[in-house]
């Protein structure tokens, strides 16, 4: 009952005033229903499904097998009946798995165990904002669909225009997550403001986003940084913070979303197919903006790009 509760809550949110939001989150929260009857689906890519190798033995047969973890909307979320997992991340898993002419099979999973669960053979692909790093692809195959942004976030009565560099950020007073990867961004942005002789950034440290969200709401705290995504579906909810600004979760460099796979399996350049037969007919930027996060959008998928070096 209390899982229900809190997903209804989700639902319907607080609402309030002069929230500039994408265009595919105005006039309605995101449909967080278990039947989603608005989901994109896809035809059989021939040439996604060439790409299978002969020998390939799916976990089920004519099933692709994708655990996801669903603890984070819009990206992934149990529904409104507390069993289904909707959101981004299943609805680009449905569009693959059609495009891979298979049924599809969620799995949830805890964060915690998705490595260990795809190198075992539990599940054919794993799903759920992996970002790619170097460290991760000793070990598994990877096929990018999607850019690994965080946001900058303010109310919407603020004045703040944009937030793109250090310098649109010195003098700020920002919310972050205490040990987050947002944290090291934004001590590098401050220690390069101070350089170029303006005011450092002075950093709320929290590690809860409700303590995050109350400091901006309440004035403490002039802008919020975690996940892109996380932040689009606070304000298309509750209408009363906007984005003003992304940067990649890698900064200064590119972090990519991508599907996982085990290393050495063969899917990948069959899951890489099928996404950019996705992005080429537009089905997979209509699946992102169902979720508004076409500001995530790639323009092609790759195999086993660069990835995060080891900090």
């Amino acid at each position: 009952m209390r899982v229900r509760r809190w997903l209804l809550s989700l639902l319907v949110g607080a609402v309030g005033a002069g929230q500039v939001l994408p265009a595919s989150a105005q006039g309605a929260p995101f449909d967080l229903g278990p039947e989603q009857p608005g989901r994109i689906r896809a035809e059989a890519d021939p040439a996604a499904i060439a790409r299978i190798p002969k020998g390939y033995r799916f976990v089920a047969p004519g099933t692709l097998t994708v655990a996801i973890h669903p603890g984070s909307p819009p990206l992934g979320s149990y529904a409104t009946d507390a069993r289904t997992v909707v959101g981004a991340d299943p609805d680009f898993a449905q569009l693959v798995a059609d495009s891979l002419g298979l049924t599809l099979a969620l799995v949830p999973v805890a964060w915690a165990d998705w490595p260990l669960g795809l190198a075992s053979g539990r599940y054919d692909a794993v799903i759920s904002n992996v970002g790619v790093t170097e460290q991760r692809k000793e070990k598994f195959d990877f096929s990018t669909y999607r850019q690994g942004l965080h946001g900058f976030f303010v109310r919407a009565d603020s004045k703040n225009g944009h937030i793109r560099e250090p310098k649109d950020a010195a003098g700020l007073t920002i919310s972050v997550g205490g040990g987050t990867n947002q944290e090291r961004i934004l001590v590098e942005w401050s220690r390069q403001a101070v350089a170029a002789g303006l005011k450092p950034i002075t950093l709320q440290l929290f590690d809860d986003e409700a303590e995050r969200l109350l400091a901006l709401r309440s004035g403490r705290a002039d802008a919020v940084v975690q996940p892109h995504a996380q932040l689009v579906f606070v304000a298309a909810r509750d209408r009363d913070i906007r984005r003003v600004g992304t940067l990649s979760a890698g900064w200064p460099l590119n972090s990519d979303v991508a599907i996982a796979t085990r290393k050495g399996s063969g899917l990948v350049d069959a899951l890489t197919q099928a996404t950019n037969g996705l992005i080429a007919n537009g089905q997979y930027r209509q699946a992102l903006a169902r979720w508004g996060l076409e500001e995530e959008a790639l323009a092609r998928s790759e195999t086993n790009p660069p990835g995060l070096p080891k900090y």
